[in-house]
């Protein structure tokens, strides 16, 4: 079992404060990702949040998404709707660098916690705030979920043009990519201030992110006017375009130009497929791709996944065994890692926990809490606060 605290560093955004004024997941993953930077982040909830119901095993509210999504934060307790609460709240804001939210702007305004009264108190505050759609847009104040988001940004089309079927890809991308567009315009806002310092309101909408996202490829043909062709990246959009079978299990294997087809066909024992003209021109002609893909399927049981790692590693053919997701802590990939770790959690018992991905040479980002309870650092976050003053 991982040690949490023996690594335990302070990270590049030590010294910065954050408060985490959202629910659900794309501010809160946001916000932790933050706090795994070095952020010391503090999350405002409502001593009565529902948010965190959900499966558990020991503790109510300890939900797998809550753990997942709320360690290196420390939990205040607030009902924002009691005056005095509200004003305990506001004197955390004062003392923060930037604050995250995806309450409804009305919501913040009758609370006396929209921007402009913020600002006025802190007027170094990063003050990000995430909603469904676009402020000045007539669909401000509707409703957004991801299923939602990914519906008005595009991706079911793509789905349903791709597959036959307008399904909703099965991951909350809206709320993740939406998440990482927060971290960063926070931290683009906070080099601002430290030049000028001046804070900012920064706006994320999740369906603009979404739509800017999707169209990086997907806008095609169309990024020329007139159009010189169909909108749908076409290796994405393409028949072939899946995983294949392998003799014990599932891999990716996608050959890239005429050598790795043919390589591929010669270590699947298949000489007279690596004559095919198809594969021995100077390209790959589109046309061809969904023909030798539904090809590849038919060889590739021939060999065992750990056996075509070692041939496509050998040719430079892109390939990678399908993760199950059941066995992730089993992978070597995985554990060598420490993308998901096995740690001691003081209320919820052993738990695994999702490493930090990303790899700093003089400043590691660290796990140094694991997810609060609600309400659980508000003595001490408080205490700290009077002894500031």
């Amino acid at each position: 079992m991982m040690d949490r605290t023996a690594e335990a560093t302070t990270g590049p955004l030590d010294g910065v404060r954050v408060i985490d004024l959202s629910t659900v997941v794309m501010g809160p993953y946001a916000a932790q990702i933050l706090g795994d930077l070095g952020a010391d982040v503090i999350k405002i909830e409502s001593p009565s949040d529902t948010v965190r119901l959900g499966p558990y095993r020991n503790t109510r509210g300890m939900t797998p998404l809550n753990l997942n999504v709320n360690r290196n934060k420390r939990s205040v307790a607030l009902n924002l709707k009691d005056e005095t609460e509200r004003g305990r709240a506001l004197e955390l804001i004062d003392t923060a660098d930037a604050l995250i939210t995806n309450m409804r702007p009305g919501a913040l305004a009758r609370l006396g916690l929209g921007y402009p009264e913020v600002a006025a108190r802190n007027p170094g505050l990063v003050y990000a705030h995430a909603q469904g759609f676009r402020s000045d847009s007539d669909r401000a104040g509707n409703a957004a979920y991801d299923e939602t988001v990914q519906a008005a940004s595009g991706l079911v089309d793509v789905a349903n043009r791709a597959i036959g079927r307008p399904v909703f890809l099965p991951t909350i991308l809206g709320d993740k990519v939406s998440a990482l567009t927060i971290v960063y315009s926070v931290l683009a806002a906070l080099l601002h201030r430290d030049r000028t310092g001046t804070g900012q309101h920064v706006e994320i909408p999740m369906t603009d992110t979404l739509i800017a996202f999707n169209l990086v490829e997907h806008l095609s043909g169309h990024v020329f006017e007139p159009p010189v062709g169909s909108t749908g990246f076409p290796l994405s959009m393409a028949k072939g375009h899946r995983a294949v079978p392998t003799r014990d299990g599932l891999a990716c294997v996608i050959p890239y130009g005429p050598q790795n087809f043919r390589d591929f066909f010669a270590a699947a024992g298949r000489p007279d497929l690596a004559e095919d003209p198809r594969v021995n021109g100077e390209a790959i002609a589109d046309a061809d791709v969904d023909g030798l893909m539904d090809l590849v399927e038919e060889c590739s049981p021939s060999l065992t996944t750990e056996e075509w790692e070692r041939v496509c590693a050998e040719h430079s053919i892109p390939m990678a065994s399908v993760l199950e997701l059941d066995r992730a802590g089993e992978d070597p990939y995985v554990r060598e890692g420490h993308l998901l770790d096995v740690v001691e959690h003081p209320t919820e018992g052993a738990i695994h926990t999702v490493g930090i991905p990303l790899r700093f040479s003089a400043t590691p980002g660290s796990i140094r809490r694991l997810a609060p309870l609600p309400g659980q650092h508000t003595e001490e976050v408080f205490d700290e606060l009077a002894t500031q003053r």
